[in-house]
């Protein structure tokens, strides 16, 4: 069987599928920022008419077409409507690869008699863009480089065994080789293909290297070039359809339970976990329930999984019944295998993220939060506050010094019963309405602020920090700022404030 290559090119893929979304009249082009200025990215077949080019200075562009329109180009966005067609061209061919950003290449071997063939394979295919809104152009040809050079010059059909005489019409440049290359041949005269067949080999691969010898075998059949079609990811997905609709609740998690033992295992055989997972399920009326989960690591147990979805089943309405389930996982994490027979710590981890699971599905995984230490001596920086789903414990480095207040709360000002002495705390105080006596005084620790970061509370200056026992019970962290008058404008040393509580 002769080996036959279908090249699609589409030429303003990008303008097409945002004209597609968000329809304008008139001149329309993308931009992308190159350097200090914004070039045009694509343009429509409109401002191709008033004579934009791809790569024009956008203000260029504006003094050539006042009112051309303009959006950001989104090469994310393109490179998905790309791979998005390259499932879809899987209706002509079993292999279809991406060609460029703005190509596909297909396997079309034996199976244009399918559509009556290659003629009306083409027809077909164009007629379908055309519908979709998408300019399109294409050509058959038994290799890929010829193929892909006819595509960009006007398409068509190279029969089996006649690939020179297809080619030999196209300029040079349609052989993929590099624009200082083909300059070079224009230079002595050779501008297309069928200039260069019958020359020797030798001499152009000494003047022009060896990649023009390669691209030139290529289109001619000498040298293989395969179509290598990307593999595509796993989908992590089963569904259930029932013979009979049902309606209880029971009957609903044991279902669930036999779609969850596939899809876990299905996770299992790509060392995956689920993240977020969503059953659907279809009522006889055509309604469609749906029950979302998040987890707070990735997990393929299905016991613990299908206790997450307990409560949100008990809140569906079954209607007249429900005649079929589908279980995905929507978003995945790469999880290792881990070890049978976990000792307890992995059990009370387990029992964590199941806690913040549930506390995730009900208050939102960014409002369970934990703390993090942070880099730094000031103490209400001193720590970070994460959401815990989407972080790891990070251990508390070993600190040396004096230890710091268990609880940690904006400065509260202190009233003093009598001025303290010099270098010594307070001996009674009043905070929070409370006369409190000290007992006991450990310090002073001077914490001076971070000069880099301007932080109004820390505008005083140095701060003295005692730990206060006092002969009521509470252990408080006072500090003062001995180098500036307080916050009140109280003399100097006089004003104090507590910012802690010990255990």
């Amino acid at each position: 069987m002769a080996r036959r290559l279908l090249s699609i090119w589409f030429p303003r893929l990008a303008s097409d599928v945002s004209l597609r979304r968000c329809p304008v009249e008139g001149a329309f082009a993308l931009t992308l920022r190159s350097g200090n200025a914004d070039h045009l990215h694509c343009v429509n077949e409109a401002a191709l008419a008033r004579g934009l080019r791809r790569g024009m200075p956008l203000a260029d562009a504006r003094a050539v077409c006042p009112d051309v329109s303009t959006r950001p180009a989104d090469l994310a966005g393109e490179a998905a409507s790309l791979s998005a067609l390259r499932r879809w061209a899987g209706r002509y061919a079993p292999m279809v690869a991406c060609d460029g950003s703005e190509g596909l290449i297909a396997d079309v071997s034996g199976v244009a008699h399918l559509f009556g063939g290659e003629e009306d394979m083409r027809a077909d295919l164009h007629a379908r863009l055309d519908r979709a809104g998408l300019a399109a152009q294409s050509a058959i040809a038994g290799t890929r480089g010829a193929a892909h050079a006819l595509a960009r010059h006007g398409g068509g059909i190279i029969a089996d065994g006649a690939l020179a005489a297809g080619i030999g019409r196209l300029p040079v440049s349609a052989l993929r080789i590099d624009p200082e290359i083909a300059d070079g041949l224009a230079r002595v005269g050779l501008t297309r293909i069928s200039d260069i067949l019958t020359l020797p080999r030798a001499p152009l691969s000494r003047r022009f290297g060896p990649g023009l010898i390669l691209r030139l075998d290529q289109a001619l059949g000498v040298q293989p070039e395969p179509v290598s079609p990307e593999a595509e990811p796993p989908h992590f997905g089963v569904r259930m359809t029932l013979p009979e609709a049902i309606g209880l609740q029971a009957d609903v998690m044991a279902g669930l339970d036999r779609l969850l033992d596939r899809l876990c295992a299905h996770l299992a055989r790509h060392h995956q976990g689920a993240r977020r997972m969503k059953l659907e399920l279809r009522r006889v009326d055509g309604e469609t329930a749906q029950v979302s989960i998040g987890l707070a690591r990735p997990m393929r147990d299905p016991i613990r999984i299908a206790a997450l979805f307990q409560k949100g089943v008990e809140e569906v309405d079954a209607g007249f019944g429900i005649d079929a389930l589908r279980l995905s996982a929507l978003v995945t994490e790469p999880m290792a295998p881990e070890q049978i027979g976990a000792g307890p710590a992995s059990r009370a981890e387990d029992a964590l993220s199941d806690l913040v699971s549930r506390l995730g599905n009900r208050l939102g995984f960014d409002r369970v939060l934990r703390l993090q230490p942070a880099d730094s001596l000031i103490p209400e920086r001193s720590f970070l506050t994460v959401p815990v789903a989407y972080s790891t414990p990070v251990q508390s480095p070993a600190r040396r010094g004096p230890p710091r207040s268990a609880i940690i709360f904006p400065p509260e000002p202190v009233s003093l019963a009598s001025p303290p002495r010099p270098g010594h705390p307070p001996a009674r105080f009043r905070w929070r309405r409370i006369s409190l006596s000290t007992l006991r005084a450990a310090g002073p620790e001077r914490i001076s602020p971070e000069w880099w970061f301007d932080d109004p509370a820390w505008r005083s200056g140095l701060r003295d920090y005692w730990r206060i026992e006092t002969q009521e019970g509470p252990r408080l962290w006072l500090f003062h700022t001995p180098q500036s008058q307080g916050w009140q404008g109280a003399d100097r040393g006089q004003t104090w404030y507590a910012q802690g509580e010990f255990a």
